[in-house]
């Protein structure tokens, strides 16, 4: 077993790593850049080492610098988490040659599968389906010619991506030549690389992804499927386990896919294969994730698994704990809270977080490193927290994730638990009628005047008390409270809030949505 494990990242991912170690006995050391340096995660490990600025380049994604601190520090593992550098096969490279294991696939499998084209391409030779499409393409023109022969509607991805960037829905020719450029700007940008690759389009269709994993003795398992359809702009908002769509045989046959995948490049450790499905029932290879993914607590809590601790088990060198988990837990949904205002074109909210409380009760997992008083800049995933719900059946984890999403507070930043709270008790939602387009069919943005007012009165009486005032005086007698629900019931609404105004000394703006 480890000695002492260096976490590679920040956030609520730093903070589960570092639980995981502790679980099973480890030193931990977190790393932080300058903005980071009273976070959660910081506080709650053995150890925390500085490690630059707040720009992610010179901390985060600096594998130098980690790589210096590890050394220093004593550590003989290095936990990437996910983001950052935790695909990145140069950086496990470099682990591996300064005597440290890192707690992921092999350099070899994060490079092989990082390229999404040759990723394509020993998909198919392990005999998995994919979808029609192009090789790596490095000009407009070339693209612009394989979408001709695929036809439209078509879909252009970066080569060397993944979470929703460099990608682009095409339907005419017309359009093409810009959409295709900002797609290769974005592939650029985000990972070096403008290079991309054109698909077919097909619609609709569900997300649907396989968790694997592997440990160093030829043993690898499937732990079932996630639905992860709920999506905007390709980035996932809500994910569940299992999904309504998948059958046992079609789930076998999806895990089967997954695993064949995984043993053509020798995998260990966490992975995802991530699949399209149609309504007739036929899948197609999508990618595969050489990591931990974001949604992994819901397979976690339908399967009775612990996936963060075991994968440091197997990087230690470990046998898997298990042959096949079972699916037999019931069912949970997560929903992921990001500071965007959704009452004002998703732009990214920053700023003071003044307040923040989290749900509670039966079934309610919440994994964030929030805190009164945290600081939310633009230098970092817009990712606040993640609430989980489980119950036996869809309907109770449905019902569970309304609960939990009322409960949740924030207060100084606005974020988008309003506009989860009406996906989840959007009909089509409650039936099980989604596909990846439907945040494109259905506006969910709006609020009843009832519901906003009740809201900006819950917050200003937390505001009133949590700021020192006496709380067995009314609350309509504190000004702020009078203002806000006069604002609100004026139909001025949060997009217009009193971007001016101070509540108390120091306690930051108040927020556009909760």
């Amino acid at each position: 077993m480890f000695s002492k494990v260096l976490v590679a990242n920040r956030g609520e991912i730093a903070l589960r790593v570092v639980r995981a170690l502790r679980d099973l006995g480890i030193p931990s050391v977190a790393v932080f850049s300058e903005v980071d340096r009273l976070s959660q995660h910081v506080r709650y490990a053995d150890e925390a080492r500085y490690i630059g600025p707040a720009d992610a380049r010179q901390s985060y994604l600096n594998g130098e610098r980690i790589l210096e601190v590890a050394k220093a520090c004593g550590a003989d593992a290095i936990h990437p988490g996910y983001g950052f550098l935790a695909e990145n096969a140069d950086f496990a490279e470099a682990c591996v040659a300064a005597g440290l294991t890192f707690i992921g696939p092999s350099p070899e499998s994060i490079r092989a599968l990082g390229d999404k084209i040759a990723a394509r391409a020993m998909a198919e030779a392990a005999g998995l389906p994919v979808i029609k499409g192009s090789p790596e393409v490095h000009s407009v023109a070339e693209a612009l010619a394989v979408a001709e022969s695929v036809g439209y509607p078509v879909m252009v991805k970066a080569a060397a991506g993944g979470g929703g960037r460099g990608i682009r829905l095409i339907a005419t020719p017309e359009e093409f030549e810009g959409a295709a450029s900002r797609a290769m700007q974005e592939a650029q940008a985000a990972f070096g690389n403008p290079a991309i690759y054109v698909e077919k389009n097909l619609s609709p269709v569900r997300h649907i992804e396989i968790q694997i994993i592997g440990d160093n003795f030829g043993n690898i398992v499937s732990l079932g499927e996630r639905e992860c359809s709920i999506q905007r702009r390709h980035q996932k908002l809500i994910e569940e386990c299992p999904s309504v769509a998948v059958t046992p045989e079609l789930r076998r046959n999806l895990s089967r896919a997954a695993i064949r995948i995984a043993r053509a490049v020798n995998y260990h450790n966490l992975g995802t294969v991530e699949f399209l499905l149609t309504e007739s029932g036929e899948f197609y290879f999508l990618e595969m994730n050489t990591r931990l993914q974001v949604e992994h607590p819901v397979t976690e809590m339908t399967t009775a698994t612990d996936l963060v601790r075991d994968q440091i088990l197997v990087a230690a060198g470990g046998e898997l704990p298990y042959d096949q988990a079972d699916l037999n837990r019931g069912w949970a949904i997560e929903c992921r809270i990001v500071a965007e205002d959704p009452f004002n074109s998703f732009l990214p909210s920053v700023g003071r977080i003044v307040l923040a409380r989290e749900p509670a009760g039966p079934g309610i997992r919440v994994e964030s490193a929030l805190y009164d008083g945290i600081e939310v800049t633009s230098y970092y995933d817009s990712l606040l927290a993640k609430v989980t719900a489980w119950d036996r059946d869809r309907e109770g984890a449905r019902r569970r994730m309304l609960r939990a999403l009322a409960e949740f507070r924030v207060v100084g930043v606005a974020t988008n638990i309003p506009y989860l709270r009406q996906i989840i008790d959007h009909p089509d939602f409650i039936s099980g009628n989604i596909d990846t387009g439907f945040l494109d069919r259905h506006e969910v943005v709006a609020e009843e005047p009832v519901a906003r007012q009740r809201e900006a009165a819950e917050l200003a009486a937390l505001l009133f008390v949590t700021s020192g005032g006496d709380s067995s005086e009314p609350v309509n007698g504190n000004h702020v409270a009078l203002n806000v629900a006069n604002h609100v019931a004026s139909g001025n609404a949060w997009r217009r809030q009193m971007s001016g105004s101070q509540i108390g000394t120091g306690m930051g703006r108040w927020p556009r949505s909760i």
